[in-house]
């Protein structure tokens, strides 16, 4: 399973991508505003370093970038992408599972822009994106755990359904909206392809109380060790 992250800060980019080893970013946005830039400053930014890094192309290190939430229609939808992806060859566009959002993403698709389908919150949305060739679609997690559901069976549904008619690691399973190590830990055993998160949740996959007990108890070990 790959690891995608959830921002568009080029501080917390840098430091996923040289701790964690991140396959990708997605943004929305939320995540702009979050970052204190234009639009155009925060995918600009990110596409600089990309070329810089050395890994430019959607298949190295795809970058997920959302236009504009208040179009509605798949015509103005289509002319929004083909301005932000030559761009960079890293942008993959999202767009929103909506009837519009179909047309629009799999216009793109013949085009060669690669699409990603997001807002996705059931496994009858997620049949739609794979169908018409949509490189990623995207079911979000947090928020519909947040209002009591488990998602465990709907990620393994949306799994099932792709394996069943060929579309498994054709369309790729972005969970989203992760908010814990345990949904990250579904997603993975439920048999998603990626899952995105914000830093802060990776750093917490990285923490556990017997493992600071255990640091603990070996460095009183070996403070009380003769080193010689």
């Amino acid at each position: 399973m790959k690891f995608f992250l959830d921002s568009a800060k080029m501080d917390e980019i840098v430091y996923a991508y040289d701790t964690f080893g991140i396959d990708g970013i997605t943004t929305n946005p939320r995540h702009i505003m979050l970052s204190g830039k234009p639009f155009m400053t925060a995918i600009t930014d990110i596409a600089n370093w990309v070329k810089k890094t050395g890994i430019e192309g959607w298949d190295k290190f795809p970058v997920s970038v959302e236009i504009n939430p208040h179009i509605d229609t798949a015509a103005e939808m289509i002319s929004a992408a083909e301005k932000i992806a030559p761009l960079c060859k890293n942008f993959v566009i999202k767009i929103p599972a909506t009837e519009q959002g179909i047309i629009a993403a799999r216009t793109l698709e013949k085009k060669g822009i690669r699409t990603n389908v997001t807002l996705v919150f059931s496994p009858a949305q997620a049949l739609l994106p794979a169908k018409n060739g949509s490189l990623f679609m995207s079911p979000f997690i947090g928020w519909k755990e947040a209002n009591g559901e488990d998602c465990r069976q709907y990620i393994k549904d949306i799994v099932d359904i792709y394996k069943n008619y060929g579309f498994y690691g054709k369309t790729q399973i972005i969970c989203a909206a992760i908010r814990t190590p345990k949904q990250i830990v579904d997603c993975a055993v439920s048999g998603a392809d990626i899952v995105t998160t914000g830093l802060a949740v990776y750093q917490d996959c990285m923490k556990h109380a017997y493992t600071t007990q255990g640091i603990g108890t070996f460095c009183e070990a070996w403070d009380n060790t003769k080193t010689e």
